[in-house]
């Protein structure tokens, strides 16, 4: 998942479409992160000595990570992440893909080299 804790992401899909926040959790077997305010559900919450009343509380739910994206820190905008690095020697950097006429892929020219 090329999504940690602390990031700013744009939603790109569901009901919060187009809205922003900073990751809280992640769930990376299930491919699911919770972003900070955003796919708010009502949960009943049973009355007890810590909480008297009960009722209803607003929690974050869980989004699909497929449907966030990375805003870039320096220019603001959504970016699709990626990795770059050798792989042989075990280190790897995090990247932020460029807007392209190609959609930021690769053409078979660089590919090969």
């Amino acid at each position: 998942m090329k999504i940690k804790v602390g990031d700013n992401v744009l939603v790109i899909a569901g009901k919060d479409k187009g809205r922003t926040g900073e990751v809280l959790r992640l769930f990376r077997d299930k491919n699911k992160v919770v972003v900070a305010g955003l796919n708010m559900a009502k949960k009943t919450v049973k009355r007890s000595q810590a909480n008297p009343q009960g009722g209803l509380l607003d929690v974050e739910m869980p989004l699909d990570a497929s449907n966030v994206m990375l805003i870039d820190p320096t220019t603001g905008t959504a970016r699709r992440a990626g990795y770059e690095g050798i792989r042989s020697e075990g280190t790897k950097k995090r990247v932020l893909k460029e807007h392209g006429p190609n959609g930021g892929r690769k053409t078979s020219a660089t590919a090969s080299e």
